[in-house]
């Protein structure tokens, strides 16, 4: 990774600023930090990148939400295990939805449901900002590539040399 210093500074700072967001406001930091990851897994490091992250992760939120609420109607733990099943083909098939294809993310809102207890009004918060939270990260990192580049520029065009750990001196 030719960027590791600036992926680690903008990772390293945003997090520190989320953890401290969400102490503030009582939101679940895990939370956000699994939808920001989702983000990131995605691989579209733009702001298309939160809208399917947001779609997928919420649906995960809702077919949880289905399981939980569909079984609690019935004595038997049965109908969760047939309910499971059936939304976890749910979320396979979902993927021929474009916005819906990352499959993981559906599993992770899916799973961040069952965690809470299905309490949508503590997960939704965090997981919006937690998509934010990853296009923020790749947004920062952007900038300060940009920054170290135009540094190297003007050191080069000063004349100074640049030392890198791949140069050896005669």
């Amino acid at each position: 990774m030719e960027h590791r210093w600036q992926v680690a500074i903008s990772a390293g700072l945003l997090a520190a600023v989320w953890a401290g967001v969400a102490d503030i406001f009582h939101l679940i930091t895990w939370i956000g930090f699994l939808s920001c990851s989702t983000y990131f897994a995605l691989g579209k490091l733009n702001f298309q990148g939160v809208i399917i992250s947001w779609a997928t992760n919420l649906s995960g939120v809702f077919w949880a939400w289905l399981v939980i609420s569909g079984s609690s109607y019935f004595e038997t733990p049965m109908v969760g295990y047939l309910l499971t099943g059936v939304v976890t083909a749910a979320m396979c098939l979902q993927a021929s939805y474009s916005k819906l294809a990352f499959i993981p993310g559906a599993f992770i809102g899916c799973c961040i449901t069952f965690a809470m207890g299905g309490e949508i009004g503590k997960i939704l918060p965090a997981l919006i900002i937690g998509s934010l939270l990853g296009y923020s990260m790749s947004e920062l990192t952007s900038v300060l590539v940009a920054l170290k580049l135009k540094w190297h520029k003007r050191l080069q065009g000063n004349g100074a040399a640049i030392s890198s750990p791949n140069h050896t001196s005669s």
